[in-house]
């Protein structure tokens, strides 16, 4: 394995990715790890996780984040070619505490599905009226504008 080039002291997956902590590894390259989550919610779970300790997307590079992607792309496929039962996938990010971040390591689950499997997400869901999405689409691409103006 490669070494975590600014380990956060404490963080149990830059201990992973240092080798100082055991995991499942599925797949390992210099920038990423997969591996098997320690608390899965189904049979197959898994966690792909920069080496480069960053808490949350925000703190996370374009490159590396694209990199994270990818791999948890290729985690899926490889998933349903596996002798793993899965029907579907979830690709799931918690990003902040008050998103059920646990691990403040950024960390994308990669989740194999199957009718019946025990786990699910079911938020309430209420439709907003248009003007009222109108208007958040409005707020949220001039932030877009404002990060994408230089010195941002």
């Amino acid at each position: 394995m490669s070494e975590v080039a600014s380990p956060e002291p404490g963080c149990i997956f830059c201990a992973i990715a240092s080798g100082d902590a055991v995991a499942s590894v599925v797949y390992e390259d210099e920038t990423v790890l997969a591996f098997m989550a320690l608390h899965p919610v189904v049979r197959g779970h898994l966690l792909v996780v920069p080496r480069e300790h960053a808490v949350g997307l925000e703190d996370l590079d374009s490159t590396t984040s694209a990199h994270v992607w990818s791999v948890g792309h290729e985690m899926a496929r490889v998933l349903r070619r596996s002798g793993i039962r899965c029907d579907g996938i979830n690709v799931f990010l918690c990003d902040g505490e008050v998103a059920f971040q646990t691990v403040f390591h950024f960390h994308l689950h990669v989740i194999p599905r199957h009718a019946g499997d025990g786990w699910t997400i079911m938020p309430d869901e209420v439709e907003r009226d248009r003007g009222l999405l109108d208007s958040d689409a409005r707020v949220i691409r001039d932030a877009l504008m404002a990060v994408s103006e230089p010195g941002e």
